[in-house]
């Protein structure tokens, strides 16, 4: 029986392929955000999973084409032995919004410089690139997909950077009607402010830097102020975190929720961004407000000061 089990899991798990794609459709959301779509007859078969979906953008070199890009299993360590003037460039996003019946995916784009960046800021109709992605639809991790809080979290803290914009967007638009939360979103200009659906008793609270705020600060106090309305800081008991060098190690972790007895209760926390806000920004739940260690999904992604 267990073979059973596995060989159907091996069966269902998704190949990770190229899907060919050209740009449909450019419109700028903001000073700092552009939405691509595009579109091809291969993505009716993309593998859609969830609500904060990863992609990889194959970007080819300045004159060469997606041909360069290898295929296969051993695709990856293809890639990596590819001489860097021929390497195509690999970015991951979030799919912001896809649309199998008409052969359609879109992709924010946060305009703070890099490959990816560039290249959407100049991006036109008809230019072409490839998006790896799943080649079956199904959910969860093998996937790319990692918002998955227990069916008990009605009570929400979302917070992250302009990075995580686009996630933040897909995932609350989806949320049952009754969620009730406080989402924090810290952005470069004032007019990066976008307007979403979103259930009733959850609200969105925009901390525009501009000028020379420090990269966090504004984002850092919000989720304290939303905290403070949602549940009394820790008074002893609170877990204990160990430092992490935010500059070397993986930030990354999104705990595997077990519906049982042993389920966290109905406040759940996910956090995304720059690795060393993330850092404080979970201390700060865990450690001063006691939100148990696995109510905290968190996801440093990038550091400030590296490429």
């Amino acid at each position: 029986m267990a073979g059973t089990r596995t060989a159907q899991l091996i069966e269902q798990k998704p190949v990770y392929r190229t899907f060919p794609v050209e740009v449909a459709r450019v419109r700028r959301l903001g000073p700092s955000f552009v939405r691509i779509t595009f579109t091809a007859e291969c993505l009716r078969s993309f593998g859609a999973g969830g609500d904060d979906q990863r992609i990889k953008l194959v970007l080819p070199q300045p004159g060469r084409t997606l041909a360069d890009f290898p295929s296969g299993p051993d695709w990856y360590q293809r890639w990596l032995a590819m001489p860097d003037e021929i390497r195509p460039n690999l970015r991951t996003y979030t799919v912001r919004a896809y649309r199998g019946d008409s052969a359609e995916l879109d992709v924010d784009f946060v305009l703070h410089g890099g490959p990816a960046s560039n290249w959407a800021a100049a991006a036109r109709p008809g230019d072409e690139i490839g998006l790896l992605g799943p080649d079956r639809p199904g959910t969860g991790r093998m996937w790319g997909c990692e918002w998955a809080p227990p069916v008990t979290a009605s009570h929400l803290v979302l917070a992250g950077d302009e990075t995580a914009v686009p996630a933040v967007a897909s995932i609350i638009e989806a949320l049952p009607p009754c969620t009730r939360g406080i989402v924090c979103l810290e952005v470069p200009e004032e007019h990066d402010r976008q307007d979403w659906n979103l259930p009733d008793g959850v609200e969105v609270r925009w901390f525009p830097r501009c000028a020379a705020v420090p990269h966090g600060k504004l984002l850092e106090e919000g989720v304290a102020a939303a905290l403070d309305e949602l549940r009394p800081r820790s008074r002893g008991g609170a877990a204990e975190l160990d430092d992490v060098d935010a500059d070397t190690a993986k930030l990354w972790d999104v705990p595997d929720i077990v519906e049982d007895a042993a389920t966290p209760g109905s406040f759940y926390g996910w956090l995304a961004g720059e690795a060393g806000v993330i850092k404080r920004l979970r201390r700060l739940l865990v450690s001063d407000y006691g939100v148990p260690k696995q109510a905290v999904a968190f996801m440093g992604y990038w550091r400030e000061g590296h490429c």
